[in-house]
């Protein structure tokens, strides 16, 4: 991604460490302290670039049809922007790893690789630790971390609507439900990341190590079947055990009501072959008054040749009249898509 003049101009003594697209030529570009978000020039605004702090006390994200909006509160203020729907996780990702380095939480070179939110849940996956928050925003000060040191096991339980990611630190489980259309994602990153942390390459591997690494064999064996503070703790399956029962056999009908049957299927047969002798009748009453009709279109067509010529002319004008307004159609559906597009890209 080119960066733009204007940027480089506001970036002073720092250097941008990240960078995503909007679109067109807009961008947003990071820095260690600040979100550069450039605006080129358009029908609605000027060039321009707006900045936006990381030391952010709160986040919330609103996500419309086309427009994701960004909702940072600090000590004394709020401030917004928007992005195109489909550059809303890799903001946030960028977003959400620069304010938790910038609030000490992660190491310097050490990155996010993924976030999740699933309704009141966000769920970061980072290089060397895990971080869960729960609440209406999607980040806050308010958050939970399991560093990869003091993960015991990590499994994934199989649902019908989501699948729980049961990370264990210290031996205490710890779920996390993932609707079933994201748990594929969600899985494949988390993996990856404590893979590639305990230099493991697969799932019965990584539980080997990290149970032999941190085993304590004075630890209350109760603690393995704690529930934590799982979301789906306390809940039941709503399951029922009950067997179906048989269906009653229906009785064979009486001789009187299979007499009943025979004269009825008598009198549908009777009915049908009236009804085929009506359609026959009906059908050669029609082809009739087609022909009729065709007699009649004949005499009309010789009689109308003569305003033909006529009615040839008035079509030409006509045809040119709708190609001059098709030339100005075209104009204005070409400046409607450039005003749209802006519009887009949170202009």
């Amino acid at each position: 991604m080119d960066v733009p003049d204007l940027v480089r101009q506001s970036l002073g003594d720092e250097e941008i460490q990240a960078g995503v697209s909007l679109g067109d030529d807009d961008a947003i570009c990071f820095t260690p302290t600040r979100s550069l978000v450039y605006r080129s020039e358009g029908l609605l605004s000027d060039e321009g670039v707006s900045e936006y702090a990381h030391d952010f006390e709160r986040l919330a994200v609103s996500e419309g049809r086309r427009k994701t909006k960004y909702t940072m509160t600090y000590v004394d203020r709020e401030e917004k922007f928007t992005v195109p729907g489909n550059r809303t996780d890799p903001v946030l990702e960028r977003l959400v790893e620069s304010n938790l380095r910038i609030e000490g939480v992660l190491d310097d070179d050490e990155s996010v690789t993924g976030v999740f939110r699933f309704s009141e849940l966000t769920l970061v996956v980072a290089q060397q630790r895990v971080l869960k928050h729960v609440g209406s925003y999607t980040w806050d000060g308010d958050f939970e971390v399991y560093d990869y040191d003091d993960v015991t096991g990590l499994h994934f339980e199989d649902g019908s609507v989501a699948t729980a990611v049961v990370i264990e630190a210290d031996g205490r489980p710890e779920r996390i439900k993932a609707p079933n259309e994201q748990a594929g994602v969600v899985r494949r990153t988390l993996q990856e990341a404590l893979f590639d942390y305990h230099d493991v390459d697969s799932l019965d591997a990584l539980n080997r190590k990290i149970a032999v690494e941190t085993a304590d064999p004075n630890a209350d064996e109760s603690d393995d079947h704690s529930s934590g503070l799982g979301l789906d703790s306390g809940i039941d399956p709503l399951v029922s055990d009950s067997d179906d029962e048989e269906s009653a056999a229906e009785p064979e009908p009486s001789s009187e009501q299979a007499s009943t049957g025979t004269a009825s299927t008598a009198t549908r047969e009777r009915d049908s072959s009236t009804g085929q002798s009506a359609q026959t009748a009906a059908s050669t009453v029609d082809l009739e008054s087609a022909a009729d009709a065709a007699s009649t279109a004949a005499e009309s067509t010789a009689a109308s040749s003569d305003d033909l010529e006529a009615v040839t002319d008035q079509l030409e004008d006509l045809t040119a009249a709708v190609e001059q307004q098709n030339e100005l159609l075209e104009q204005q559906q070409r400046t409607v898509k450039q005003l749209i597009e802006e519009l887009r890209r949170g202009r």
